[in-house]
């Protein structure tokens, strides 16, 4: 499998006992560096024992730095992705407070067209047997040439899709399985409780498998609707951030294995269990080599200012 999208560097501080105001700091006991976005789904399914694979961007910063050194460790692949000589990743700020979590986040470059073209070039070239990407803009054409190629997809959305409500509809009816949490159906379907929003997001035609928390999950499909308890284990919730990813990844590694999916399920409530044990959408990350980076960009930032001076022609000073 291969998963589509953005990475990012993430700074998770544990529980917070409100979020601050303007001129006030908070104090929290817990903090982590992790990494998210695109590489939570494939680490998952590296876990899972699949072969993953992640498409994104990766440039000189040290989110990216932090990505590769983790996928390392992992065995993701990383030659669907691009390197560039710039800023890629972005960077979120992760505070977990009263059971949920508020985020800032800064993304050096959104999702564009041209990027959605080289993962159109990436899938034709790799033609691979699951692909996990989130809906949005130019993304139908992307599952159009899956749907071509035999590709199958899991397709998900974040924080705000609704407001592209209409585009991720039809991404919906291109996907082979769609798996919202119950909150982002919510919001895409405009009603109030479930039974209404799966009725409604059935009629798109594709299964889907609704992310639940500590519920488990509900898959639903013109053929009936089935509600998923197991697997979910008892935790202590530090940070439900990248949960969803976890529980994508380990669900696309079950069917990799060609096991039905409610089994599938199964296997992702408990990826789901254990990512919000744990702080960062990946656990933490070792940040040791931070220093490295800093003295590597700074010996670099002085060579360049002294080729500069040092290459500039003798004038008189600017009066």
């Amino acid at each position: 499998m291969i998963s589509f999208g953005s990475v990012f560097l993430e700074l998770v501080f544990g529980h917070v006992p409100e979020l601050p105001r303007p001129g006030e700091e908070i104090f929290t006991e817990e903090f982590a560096f992790s990494c998210g976005g695109a590489v939570n789904s494939a680490s998952a399914a590296a876990v899972a024992g699949a072969r993953a694979g992640l498409c994104t961007v990766l440039g000189e910063d040290l989110g990216s730095r932090v990505v590769i050194e983790h996928c390392a460790r992992l065995g993701v692949d990383l030659s669907p992705s691009v390197r560039v000589r710039r800023r890629s990743a972005g960077v979120t700020v992760v505070l977990n407070f009263d059971g949920d979590r508020a985020f800032v986040s800064n993304i050096p470059a959104r999702r564009s067209q041209p990027e959605i073209d080289r993962w159109r070039a990436v899938l034709r070239r790799t033609r691979p047997r699951w692909c996990y990407l989130h809906a949005g803009p130019g993304v139908p054409e992307f599952l159009r040439d899956a749907r071509e190629l035999g590709s199958k997809i899991a397709l998900d959305v974040s924080l705000g899709d609704e407001r592209e409500g209409d585009v991720v509809i039809d991404c919906v009816r291109l996907a082979d399985v769609f798996i919202p949490n119950q909150d982002e159906l919510l919001r895409l379907t405009g009603a109030d409780t479930l039974g209404p929003a799966l009725s409604a997001a059935t009629a798109w035609g594709t299964p889907l498998v609704v992310k639940r928390g500590a519920a488990g999950a509900v898959i639903a499909s013109p053929d009936g609707i089935t509600e998923v308890s197991e697997g979910i284990r008892p935790v202590e919730v530090k940070d439900r951030t990248g949960a969803g990813d976890a529980f994508a990844g380990a669900m696309i590694a079950a069917l990799l294995r060609g096991v039905p999916l409610t089994e599938a399920v199964v296997a992702a409530n408990t990826a789901g269990s254990e990512a919000v044990a744990r702080l960062g959408a990946v656990g933490e990350v070792d940040v040791s080599g931070i220093a490295a980076v800093g003295q590597t960009l700074g010996a670099r930032f002085i060579d360049q200012v002294a080729t500069a001076v040092t290459s500039k022609p003798d004038r008189e000073p600017d009066r």
